[in-house]
């Protein structure tokens, strides 16, 4: 999979994650981060992240659409997620297992992915 590809699968993922994290802030936030989630700080500080990770995905899908650079987009995307895997770390014994593990998987992941692709996403954009 080439590195445009690879940058629209997780601008994608980005936008859907989103979405879900403002429809349903509890809901998720439960297995995220406990029981605070349900409580209105809680609720505010899910959608917080539902938006930034939103803005992060469309701002990409936009860039390529308008065959911008969308480097700048992912490199961002990549700092937003390495913040989520060592924010999750500091705060590791007191979040639910389940939430803890898969956001230190799909944010660790993601992270890794973005920083792998960042240097050749606009050069195979452009190629295209």
């Amino acid at each position: 999979m080439d590195a445009r590809t690879t940058a629209m699968l997780i601008a994608g993922g980005r936008v859907a994650f989103g979405i879900a994290l403002l429809a349903r802030p509890a809901a998720i936030g439960r297995t995220w981060i406990g029981p605070d989630a349900e409580s209105p700080g809680g609720r505010a500080a899910v959608r917080a992240v539902g938006v930034r990770d939103l803005i992060l995905g469309l701002g990409a899908l936009v860039a390529a659409g308008r065959a911008a650079p969308v480097r700048g987009w992912v490199e961002a995307g990549a700092a937003a997620d390495i913040g989520d895997v060592l924010i999750t770390l500091s705060d590791f014994g007191d979040m639910p297992p389940l939430g803890r593990w898969v956001t230190l998987v799909m944010a660790g992941g993601s992270a890794l992915a973005s920083l792998r692709i960042a240097g050749a996403v606009d050069a195979v954009s452009e190629a295209a």
